[in-house]
């Protein structure tokens, strides 16, 4: 039916005031979907009308995408499968009818024909909203007589709260802190300048927190009202983040380090929300806000693996692409703490995106906390709980006091203070300037951690701490002097298909190759035209999108070697990872080859580190996305997302530029502050450990394949001269060895008196009157399996442990050279604890690690 022309008319001028407003959702009564129209080939009011539902508002900041409702069914047990499709339905049903519409002539098409081909045609997405829970990055209660307040009195130790903040200023290791006290000296306190905290909301009655409070910036999207009221018992974490950064100058509590810069509440923890609601709290007051600081994220359980769904990424390019007046938002998320169960943060597509500082923790020992998750994406640490000691802030309350909080939760708030001086002392800083000058100014910690590498551009790197930790005076001075980076470019590399695998539109694998524990490996190479073509100068981020079918994801190694020989480990093992979904084209990150040569080969390496009989996979695709700065300035175009990628099937439909991984709309979190161990502040922390078993020790540069651990023999190989003569003298030492050995052995005989048996007499050592030595030694000396490769040999070969034994029994067969030496995040010799001792031991069971079963 067609609505009334004054009708439509009535809908389309109503559409600057829907864009204008927030109303409360009513999910009981309603299904609430995000749909993305083009107002050039229809009008919204005739789209509305043609899916059958109502208008509600704009979706956030997002030009052209509405949220639209429906009423449920009030029978549920009769309707249960229409209501959630009716509207679903009708969109594949108009956009069925537009494909079929395609062969047939404008000229012989009805006008009925006309109308939905064009309606169809104007949606370019339409997604059911569904509630989710985001979790918190934060530390739990802990014990009275643990905590410091506890610790306070029994040292004496009076308020104010300032010669408790050591994150400020450090009087036992003066060498670990923020060191913002001479920017203070500088003048510089974050005047002018806004950081808007997305979380469980704001205490803005707060003495501490008050005066620097902007309600205009601030909204609850939990229970959409104007302002971000805590209400939950729990709801102290916003707060207490806030207070690190803006605290006032006042005599409350402690000092933010930014105390005289603006705070904006936005409330999404405190229950479940929608894509439409998280995309918009990620663009709230995008125009006056300059930093958004999230500490929360996927459950930090080493069993998830999610990122934000097309929605979310679509808002966080729209903040960078338009936020600040152009100059892009600033996105600091918290790495995360579920390193103790072998989490890490390319797991995590908030924390593994191109648009965020990924902010990892060291404790006020310098040391890195065992629950601090590593990765390649990791940009920078902060300071924050550990070896005793917690974060002081503010908390809920008129004039309330935090003193245990902690976590990666807190290490990014400390980030985002000292990026809110830095923009106070050069406005026009972009968002990639930020990132660049955390690179160029990070200091080194623990220098002599193996986990550190030498990489191609000069820079020190580590897993753990990133470019090292943050320091606000050598990051403010420089910027003041910093010259403005040329605007971003990309490219994306043909997709590699390997044995013909594929993915189809419901995550369905086929094809692909098989993926021995030694691994399998695959090229892609980069050629000059391909970054001339694309105006492409200095190489910056990586994306590396995979396709993997595995029954059981946690076996995966992934890893990444430049045509250099620089290596990012993408993905170590984790332990309680049992998903038995793949990777169904996550993207994953590195930072590591930041200022690097792309040009040449770039090798992917897939390993299987348990290749068990029963969870086994193939690899079935990859390709990569190369960011950087431009050659041309004039010629640069800004990224858009241009099509709903939440599904990524494979070989590609199109090669579409995409640089996050998809979510289904389904995801419900977990409880916040569910996987941060107890004792984040307590456990000691460690600058010994590398984050992932596969890290050089020693070198400082990873092995290639070409390489190996020899990386002179290369340079050796293409010398003829040294080759050959090096061929010889291993020939002649063979020569000698050999006959030493024989006539040692002729020497032995004789004395002995034995003989030689005649090989026509058959006979074997069984058949020996003396029972044969030393054969077991020899055994063990070169490797005897585990029980556990028992029992996968038994099941692949059928044969009984000893019965196997006597079959084959050879020290450098290829199953044994394909053993790795040593036990993943093995610490100590005979210890099978995470890195990072100090951490709890993982819990018993299984999960599929989706978010749409976590706990």
């Amino acid at each position: 039916m067609r609505l009334p022309l004054s009708l439509i008319l009535i809908l389309t001028a109503q559409c600057t005031v829907y864009a204008a407003t927030h109303s409360k959702r009513s999910y009981d009564t309603h299904h609430y979907y995000v749909l993305q129209h083009d107002p050039q080939l229809t009008s919204l009011a005739e789209v509305v009308d043609a899916l059958g539902v109502e208008l509600v508002e704009q979706a956030g900041e997002l030009v052209n995408h509405w949220l639209v409702r429906s009423k449920r069914f009030s029978d549920v047990s009769e309707a249960r499968d229409l209501e959630s499709n009716h509207v679903l339905r009708t969109f594949h049903e108009l956009k069925a009818r537009e494909h079929a519409l395609r062969s047939i002539p404008l000229h012989s098409r009805s006008t009925e024909d006309h109308t939905a081909h064009t309606i169809a045609r104007s949606i370019n997405h339409l997604s059911l909203q569904t509630l989710k829970r985001r979790t918190k990055r934060a530390p739990p209660p802990i014990r009275p007589e643990d905590s410091s307040r506890g610790v306070a009195l029994r040292l004496g130790i009076e308020d104010p709260l300032f010669p408790d903040q050591w994150h400020l200023v450090n009087d036992d290791f003066p060498e670990h802190m923020m060191n913002c006290t001479g920017v203070w000296e500088l003048g510089y306190t974050g005047k002018g300048v806004h950081s808007s905290f997305v979380d469980d909301g704001l205490d803005y009655n707060s003495d501490d927190i008050k005066d620097n409070f902007d309600a205009k910036n601030s909204y609850d999207f939990n229970d959409h009202e104007d302002l971000p009221t805590p209400k939950l018992s729990d709801d102290h974490h916003g707060t207490r983040c806030a207070g690190q950064v803006a605290a006032g100058k006042n005599g409350v509590c402690g000092l933010g380090i930014a105390y005289e810069s603006r705070v904006s509440g936005v409330r999404i923890l405190s229950g479940a929300i929608t894509d439409v609601d998280e995309a918009a709290a990620l663009n709230y007051g995008y125009q006056e806000v300059d930093i958004y600081s999230c500490s929360w994220g996927p459950p930090d359980n080493g069993q998830s693996m999610e990122g934000p769904a097309y929605l979310i990424r679509k808002a966080v390019v729209n903040g960078i692409n338009n936020g600040r007046g152009g100059k892009g938002s600033i996105f600091v998320f918290a790495s995360g703490n579920g390193a103790g169960y072998s989490d890490q943060c390319n797991f995590d597509g908030y924390t593994n995106s191109i648009y965020s500082v990924t902010v990892s923790a060291i404790d006020y020992k310098g040391l890195h906390p065992y629950y601090s998750e590593p990765c390649a994406a990791n940009l920078v640490v902060a300071y924050s709980s550990g070896s005793g000691k917690h974060i002081v802030t503010t908390d809920v309350g008129k004039n309330q006091c935090a003193r245990t909080h902690g976590g990666t939760s807190a290490a990014a708030p400390n980030a985002v203070g000292v990026l809110a001086l830095a923009i106070e002392a050069r406005p026009d800083l972009t968002w990639r300037d930020i990132q660049y000058l955390c690179i160029e100014t990070a200091r080194i910690v623990n220098p002599d951690d193996p986990d550190w590498e030498r990489i191609a551009n000069g820079h020190l790197y580590s897993y753990k701490y990133g470019y090292g930790s943050l320091d606000a005076y050598a990051y403010v001075t420089a910027a003041l002097n910093w010259k403005l980076v040329t605007p971003q470019t990309w490219f994306r590399t043909p997709s590699v298909r390997l044995g013909d695998g594929a993915m189809d539109a419901e995550e369905g694998f086929s094809g692909g190759e098989f993926i021995p524990r030694n691994g399998i490996d695959s090229k892609i190479m980069v050629t000059r035209e391909m970054l001339d073509t694309h105006n492409f100068d200095k190489l910056e981020h990586i994306n590396i999108q995979v396709w993997i079918d595995h029954s059981k994801r946690g076996d995966i190694e992934v890893s990444l070697t430049s045509p250099n020989g620089f290596e990012s480990i993408l993905a170590a093992p984790r332990s309680r990872d049992s998903a038995k979904t793949g990777y169904p084209g996550w993207t994953f990150m590195s930072v590591k080859h930041w200022g690097e040569n792309p040009i040449g080969e770039w090798t992917i390496h897939v390993s299987d580190q348990k290749n068990h009989a029963k969870h086994n996979g193939s690899f079935i695709g990859w390709n990569m996305l190369f960011w950087g700065s431009t050659v041309d300035p004039a010629k640069a175009t800004k990224f858009e997302l241009l099509a709903d990628n939440d599904i990524w099937p494979f070989p590609p439909l199109d090669e579409i530029e995409d640089a996050n991984p998809p979510t289904p709309s389904s995801t419900i979190y977990a409880k916040p502050t569910a996987h941060l161990p107890g004792d984040h502040g307590e456990a000691e922390g460690e600058n010994s450990s590398p984050a992932f078993s596969s890290t050089p020790t020693q070198s400082g540069v990873s092995a290639t394949p070409d390489e190996g651990w020899f990386p002179g023999l290369s340079n050796l190989v293409t010398s003829q001269k040294w080759f050959f003569g090096a061929v010889g003298a291993v020939a002649l030492f063979g020569v000698g060895a050999a006959v030493f050995f024989w006539r040692r052995r002729v020497e032995q005989l004789r004395r002995a008196g034995y003989g030689t048996v005649p090989a026509e007499d058959g006979m074997g050592m069984r058949t020996l009157s003396q029972p044969v030595t030393g054969t077991r030694e020899l055994y063990d000396a070169f490797g005897e399996v585990s029980d556990e490769d028992d029992e996968d040999a038994d099941e692949q070969t059928g044969l009984r442990p000893q019965a196997r034994r006597d079959a084959h029994h050879d020290g450098f067969s290829d199953e044994n050279r394909g053993r790795s030496a040593a036990t993943p995040y093995r610490d100590e010799p005979g210890s099978t604890r995470p890195a990072g001792s100090g951490g709890p031991s993982s819990p018993s069971g299984s999960g599929d690690g989706s978010w749409e079963h976590a706990p």
